[in-house]
């Protein structure tokens, strides 16, 4: 739909398979421009700072609620061990998906079932073989506002205690009481839309409420990156125009251990 790319991932339309329809006059509304604009910039900025990380010899990354993310299958970082952790049953479907869409799952990547709310992060990682004596970096996207604050502070603490060179990169969504009118329509909108969909909305931050969790739990830097921030880094000088609408609730965030 977009040229330039924000992320360029030949592999996802692969593995949709024929049933993938691309509605173009769907597409061209403003809020699904919006709304595939953040899709396409969160794993964008997640992978650029992966790439940052790998260059200082980070040698593990963790995919937390992998869904249909690809980044395993176009990893361009030679020995970079790769993690997929997600839903026991959505991990299943997408293994499912990758089989009849003839992708290869990498030797160098490991697939962890884990439901966040049951099992620690560390207890499936340590199943997998997952090397807590070596820092990582973990990509947490579209997961954060659907689980509980328990379960957020917990996985932080895990990832937190890992030698220093650790990083985690995550979206979020703002807490509903700071929110400018044009953002609160868009936020009703969309929880209305999850919740019917039976997976509501249940945790919400403030970038000083989520830095004082970060660092709560272990994290010494913190970088937020808000709507206007992401603009200026992935969608400047743009002929068609596109980037996040000051309507926007999502926000990304990266913490780092030193």
């Amino acid at each position: 739909m977009d040229e330039p790319r924000v992320l360029d991932d030949p592999i996802v339309l692969q593995l949709l398979g024929a049933g993938y329809v691309n509605d173009l006059e769907r597409a061209s509304h403003k809020v699904a421009r919006n709304f595939r604009a953040f899709m396409a910039v969160r794993s964008r900025f997640a992978e650029d700072l992966l790439a940052e990380s790998v260059a200082k010899g980070v040698t593990q990354y963790v995919v937390l609620g992998a869904g249909l993310d690809t980044f395993a299958y176009r990893n361009p970082h030679a020995g970079l061990r790769v993690f997929e952790v997600d839903f026991p049953a959505t991990q299943e479907w997408k293994r499912g998906m990758l089989a009849e869409a003839r992708i290869a799952e990498p030797k160098n990547l490991t697939f962890i079932a884990l439901d966040f709310e049951h099992h620690t992060l560390a207890e499936g990682l340590t199943e997998a073989g997952f090397d807590f004596a070596r820092p990582a970096f973990f990509g947490w996207l579209g997961v954060v506002p659907y689980l509980t604050l328990e379960a957020i502070r917990a996985t932080l603490a895990t990832i937190a205690a890992l030698p220093a060179g650790t990083g985690v990169c995550f979206d979020y969504g703002l807490d509903p009481g700071s929110l400018n009118p044009l953002q609160k329509m868009a936020f009703d909108a969309l929880s209305r839309r999850v919740a019917a969909a039976g997976e509501p909305f249940r945790t919400f931050f403030t970038p000083e409420t989520l830095e004082a969790l970060l660092r709560e739990t272990g994290f010494t830097r913190v970088e937020h990156c808000d709507a206007e921030a992401l603009n200026s880094l992935y969608f400047e000088g743009r002929a068609d125009n596109l980037k996040l609408s000051k309507g926007a609730i999502g926000q990304m965030v990266a913490a780092w251990v030193e």
